[in-house]
């Protein structure tokens, strides 16, 4: 396929993740405060028909792979008949969810069924009363029960997003390395990044995947996969020798090299393009849409977007460089 998308970096842009929703069933501290944040009005949100109209230029221009996120994308009205109609889409090689999975128990089946391949899973305790610390409601049960139900569909690989963060819940890392031991799951160990939508984020709070490699290497020693099918995306993956499941590690804090291989634009729940997590810079393209916009002028703005694509996401300044909008908005 000739692609479309290519910045100036000469990085193919082939990856769209769009946000459904803001809106979230969970407060986790390091995504937005307790009393949560004032909404998008409903009909600033984009359509279902007008997402599915952007997703279909973007993969006739060379994406091929598209993931559904929020907020949490499981409480939208009609998710379920989108995932569908996303499916259907000709030229999509992958679809994927990133959901908390409280809702999971109930929507699992009908989420394979509509054409689903892959699910993540953001989770950052193991334990009920840690669970409630971190996200103000006491569901963890209901993702138990829906990583259950999910196990009885073929979206593999299960992957499971934990944040570790000193002080906090990093006495879990070995928790869910035993995890991924004992379950044929994929956990992923991913740095704290600056993206709280209460400041709780502090540079001390982060642990780099090179010390919960090594924290898990004393109990049981690792050994490398060979990622032939891209099946960890960013993420460096390895195993235990007697064990079922995988466990990634994904460095955007400490790598330096981490963003050269990006391919991802984001699209936002209010229908604004995002190049990068971290750049401010955004393009509205709702504007475009309803003000008449032809399917050229949209590629014309993705063309646009993906251009000035940063290079990198500087984190590493002083001062540390945060993003101007809740992941909530931007989508995970």
């Amino acid at each position: 396929m000739k692609y479309g998308f290519i910045d100036s970096y000469n990085r193919k842009i082939d990856y769209l993740r769009i946000s459904v929703t803001d809106r979230c069933n969970l407060r986790c501290v390091y995504c937005m405060p307790e009393e949560g944040l004032e909404n998008i009005p409903h009909p600033e949100i984009l359509r279902y028909e007008e997402i599915l109209r952007i997703a279909n230029i973007a993969v006739k221009n060379g994406v091929t792979k598209i993931r559904v996120t929020g907020g949490e994308p499981l409480i939208r009205k009609g998710i379920i008949n989108f995932i569908e109609e996303l499916s259907s889409i000709e030229g999509i090689q992958d679809l994927c969810l990133t959901t908390n999975g409280v809702l999971l128990k109930g929507m699992a089946g009908d989420l394979y069924n509509a054409g689903l391949k892959r699910i993540n899973i953001s989770l950052d305790s193991l334990k009920r009363e840690k669970f409630y610390e971190i996200t103000k409601r006491d569901l963890l049960p209901k993702i138990f029960q829906g990583l259950e139900e999910l196990q009885k569909y073929p979206t593999r690989p299960i992957k499971i997003n934990h944040v570790a963060i000193r002080g906090f819940n990093d006495d879990e890392i070995l928790d869910f390395a035993k995890f991924a031991r004992e379950m044929p799951l994929q956990v992923r160990f991913i740095e704290f990044m600056p993206i709280d939508g209460d400041r709780f984020w502090n540079r001390d709070k982060c642990i780099s995947v090179e010390e919960i490699f090594q924290r898990i290497e004393k109990f049981k020693g690792l050994v490398p996969i060979k990622d032939t099918q891209n099946n960890g995306g960013p993420a460096k993956l390895y195993r235990f020798e007697d064990g079922i499941g995988e466990i990634g590690f994904i460095n955007p804090m400490s790598c330096i090299e981490f963003c050269s291989s990006c391919t991802r634009l984001r699209l936002t729940a209010d229908g604004h393009l995002r190049s990068c997590l971290f750049s401010n810079k955004e393009h509205d393209i709702k504007k475009l849409l309803r003000g008449g916009g032809s399917d050229e002028d949209i590629k014309a703005l993705l063309n646009q977007a993906v251009s000035e694509k940063p290079e990198k996401h500087y984190l590493n300044d002083h001062p540390v460089k945060r993003c101007n909008r809740g992941m909530s908005f931007i989508g995970g």
